[in-house]
């Protein structure tokens, strides 16, 4: 029998979502949204036969193993923790929670219901990601001393006053929001445990319009603007590497680039996105590459892939869906994701405190 799943949330992800869950041979059985008429709307956009209005109701009445989680980040960890309580595996959108705490509480309830729980770190899932892991398992790269992570945008900023925007409903701005090329990096680097973290926060230009992004929720004039809109950082771990960060919603750069680089022992690479405009994936060139020593030259070679438009976001559904069924890895653990939001937790300190923190 083919795993069976229900939805929460009935925003523009859903798509992908779905998308994965069938591509893996699961089946789409029903969308919860409290947005009356949501849910219905979507089910009827996405062929799923049952819609509710309440995650309660789905819970209660819809015939499911598995629930995806996409709503705003402040009810990640509630709704997750539900879910888990009932039964279900939980596919939640990124971030895992507000901060490290949430994600504790999330971990403990999996382990005691004996459920999956995974998030959506598409970019793993990317098929350039896949080549460069391969090499990285390998041995061809040997230990990545270095790498840097960028996220960056220069007119990206997801609307003014909605939840993305309101530190309380999001936990933060870019940080939180982009976090997938940290992850990323640290994916590459072998997930190494944290030391310090030294970081600084930007706010300029969190309230001018000129910055906002193709996508997004739209304005609300009476709503909060108090995250940051760029951040820069550096991170240390135990077992002696480093990484650098930047990552942006409006910043002075010249074009919005998504990249992990990194410096190994044996080898170096690049994974790499550049947008001709800024949130138009249509626009973007994809890059994957190696530098190499061979034969006292230097070599950089270029990695063929797949072209994959929606930056892995199908696969990754997939992968949990084959990962509950026991046929394939799960792309990422809930400790990963403790790790990494500690990350985070400790980028929003040191900015606020204006010294180092140690993880």
């Amino acid at each position: 029998m083919s795993t069976k799943v229900g939805i929460i949330g009935a925003g523009g992800m859903l798509r992908y979502h779905a998308a994965g869950f069938r591509q893996a041979g699961a089946t789409v059985t029903a969308v919860a949204d409290p947005a009356p008429g949501a849910a219905a709307k979507a089910a009827a956009a996405w062929d799923v036969p049952a819609s509710f209005e309440s995650v309660d109701e789905m819970l209660a009445n819809a015939d499911i193993d598995a629930v995806s989680i996409i709503v705003p980040n402040k009810f990640h960890m509630p709704l997750a923790i539900q879910c888990l309580k009932a039964g279900k595996h939980v596919f939640s959108e990124k971030p895992p929670a507000l901060n490290a705490a949430e994600v504790e509480e999330m971990i403990a309830a999996a382990n005691a219901a004996g459920k999956k729980l995974m998030f959506n770190f598409n970019n793993r899932a990317r098929p350039e990601s896949i080549a460069m892991k391969e090499y990285i398992a390998d041995g061809t790269v040997g230990k990545i001393n270095s790498a840097q992570a960028k996220w960056i945008r220069r007119t990206g900023i997801p609307g003014f006053g909605g939840w993305f925007t309101t530190k309380a409903l999001s936990g933060g701005g870019p940080v939180i929001d982009l976090l997938h090329m940290i992850d990323l990096a640290l994916y590459f680097m072998g997930y190494p445990d944290p030391a310090h973290v030294l970081a600084q926060t930007f706010n300029d230009h969190i309230t001018d319009k000129g910055f906002k992004g193709p996508w997004g929720i739209p304005d609300r004039a009476d709503g909060t603007n108090d995250v940051e809109a760029a951040a820069h950082g550096f991170v240390t771990f135990k077992t002696g590497q480093v990484l650098t960060l930047q990552v942006s919603w409006a910043e002075m750069i010249k074009r919005e680039e998504v990249s992990v680089v990194f410096q190994g022992s044996k080898a170096g690479g690049k994974v790499e996105r550049l947008f001709g405009r800024d949130g138009i994936d249509e626009t973007a060139i994809d890059t994957c590459e190696l530098y190499v020593q061979e034969g006292g030259r230097s070599v950089n070679r270029s990695i063929v892939t797949e072209a994959c438009e929606d930056m892995g976001r199908s696969a990754s559904a997939a992968n949990f869906i084959h990962a509950i069924e026991g046929t394939a890895e799960a792309f990422n653990t809930p400790d990963q994701s403790l790790k990494l939001m500690k990350i985070i937790d400790a980028i929003y300190k040191s900015a606020a405190t204006q010294a180092p923190v140690a993880v």
